[in-house]
């Protein structure tokens, strides 16, 4: 992806769950009228972007956010016959909210700020520490005590940052563990934050499945 000139203002999608990371990629389908009016608009910028930020658990509204999201770039859209939008967004670059906008859009907009993010808008991170074999095998038992199925194949043959950013926003961890594998600091913490996930969760099911 060629390198873009970061935004002063962005529109944000808060959505819990839905976690966005640099280089990635990440499915969606809009249907509210406030999220089809920020498509059409972010369409007439020539970036592109839309912020994918998660909303505070435990809160009745989107009143209150969390403070880091991912800016991702519109690479892919279609529409369905009803007026619906598929999208896809790849992760550009993290950002921290300043503040929000007000104004008359109806949907969120916000001031970001990119800085310490740098590292996202280089190239593709290493993990020098990776034990594949052994974080393979923790996956396995993971989905298998989990009653998930994936395609094997194409985890082998992923290189470590799209194995581990992919892992990390498909699965179902609650919303402070998904902000936690985005605010990773580099793709080594980032690892290690998903094994501790999985780890816990064997743990918690059954007391025995806990690797060392």
């Amino acid at each position: 992806m060629k390198r873009i000139t970061l935004p002063d203002t962005l529109a944000v999608f808060p959505l819990p769950k839905a976690l966005l990371l640099p280089r990635a990629r990440l499915p969606l389908h809009l249907f509210e009228p406030r999220y089809l009016a920020m498509l059409d608009d972010v369409l007439k910028t020539p970036e592109r972007l839309v912020g994918m930020v998660q909303p505070l658990p435990n809160k009745a509204s989107e009143l209150q956010l969390h403070q880091i999201g991912c800016a991702g770039r519109l690479t892919q859209f279609s529409e369905t016959e009803d007026g619906r939008y598929f999208i896809t967004l790849t992760g550009l670059c993290r950002f921290r909210i300043a503040d929000e906008i007000e104004g008359f859009t109806p949907y969120r907009r916000v001031r970001p700020n990119w800085a310490s993010f740098d590292c996202d808008m280089g190239d593709e991170e290493q993990d020098k520490g990776f034990d594949r074999d052994g974080f393979m095998d923790l996956l396995c038992r993971y989905l298998t005590h989990q009653g998930m199925d994936t395609d094997w194949d194409s985890l082998k043959d992923a290189d470590d940052e799209l194995l581990i950013n992919s892992l990390s926003m498909m699965l179902d961890f609650n919303i402070e563990d998904k902000q936690a594998l985005l605010e990773a600091p580099c793709l080594a913490t980032r690892r290690e934050t998903l094994v501790t996930l999985m780890e816990f969760s064997l743990h918690r099911g059954d007391g025995e499945d806990r690797i060392q």
